[in-house]
């Protein structure tokens, strides 16, 4: 299938970066996602606030400026529509809080709830954000734990403490707002969110994008409250071994590797952290950044040498 081209499409699908951006003006590019999916929590209200965040964190990941959203709702008519106001709240309030507008959406009758948006954005054309400029040398952060695929599950089978649970409805409902001002302000080299393809699967798309070959710390990784415990349980959501199977000749283990926290680094994330790639000369700044605006941001390994080979996992 031939994918149409055009000189202004700045960004499209070759990268399969989060979004794509069209340039408009000298001045201006749009930028156009669109994400959504089953319910992780019994609250409408939250599940909707969940929703939102992951699809206009995507907005942020490519160091824009989320403009206009649409809702995007799969719901069953027999359904209670109490509980449908309720997760289109929750979807407003999160658009609310990113500066956007709500202009509309599409509804669908079907047997299992499903939400999301479709979001448009701005971003000047000098200052996209992509997932394939990764240079030897970079520092990478994650502005996240991970964990909250775990949590989900965990949340599921009704095992998740109260911490964990609060812990991990706190990160998936927090925009990547102020990241994303602090990483512009900074100056950084390349950017994803991490989400459904877990930590290695976005980082194998930054790598691969680049051309370039990657080491990640192990050690180093921050976990979400509860998530070694209930990953030891065996309370892993099956898209991490599906993400593990997939990016099979993709990774490389150097010496001893816990092997729960080597599952944790495929599992699914929900709006997760946006993982970064800066020049080590820019991390001070990143990092000032990132505190001025009281956004957690820790080194999770770095860009090693040119040329795309086996992510190093230590």
């Amino acid at each position: 299938m031939k994918i149409p081209t055009h000189p202004d499409l700045l960004v499209g699908i070759n990268t399969r970066d989060d979004a794509g951006i069209f340039k408009l003006n000298e001045d201006m590019a749009l930028i156009q996602t669109l994400d959504f999916f089953t319910p992780m929590v019994d609250d409408p209200f939250i599940f909707g606030q969940i929703a939102a965040t992951n699809a206009i964190n995507d907005i942020y990941a490519m160091g824009g400026r989320p403009l206009l959203a649409m809702n995007v709702v799969c719901f069953p008519q027999c359904e209670d529509m109490q509980l449908l106001r309720q997760i289109l709240e929750g979807g407003l309030s999160k658009v609310k809080e990113a500066g956007a507008f709500l202009v509309g959406g599409h509804t669908v009758d079907d047997n299992e709830p499903k939400y999301g948006l479709a979001v448009a954005g701005l971003v000047h054309p000098e200052k996209i954000i992509t997932n394939d400029g990764a240079r030897p040398g970079d520092l990478l952060f994650l502005t996240k734990p991970l964990g909250n695929g775990v949590i989900a599950t965990t949340i599921k089978a009704e095992m998740a403490s109260v911490e964990a649970y609060n812990e991990a409805i706190g990160w998936m409902s927090m925009l990547n707002r102020k990241a994303c001002e602090a990483m512009q302000e900074a100056g950084i080299n390349a950017a994803t969110d991490v989400t459904g393809f877990g930590f290695i699967g976005h980082l194998f798309e930054m790598a691969a994008g680049s051309n370039v070959q990657v080491e990640v710390y192990s050690n180093q990784i921050e976990f979400m409250t509860g998530t070694l415990e209930y990953a030891n349980m065996g309370l892993i959501p099956g898209g991490a071994y599906t993400n593990r199977e997939y990016l099979a000749d993709k990774v490389e283990y150097t010496g001893e590797i816990d092997p729960t926290v080597r599952d944790l680094l495929f599992s699914p994330e929900t709006a997760g952290g946006l993982l970064i790639s800066v020049p080590e000369s820019k991390a001070p700044q990143l990092l000032a950044a990132m505190e001025h605006r009281s956004c957690r941001c820790f080194n999770v390994g770095r860009v090693i040498d040119e040329g795309f080979k086996a992510i190093k996992v230590i």
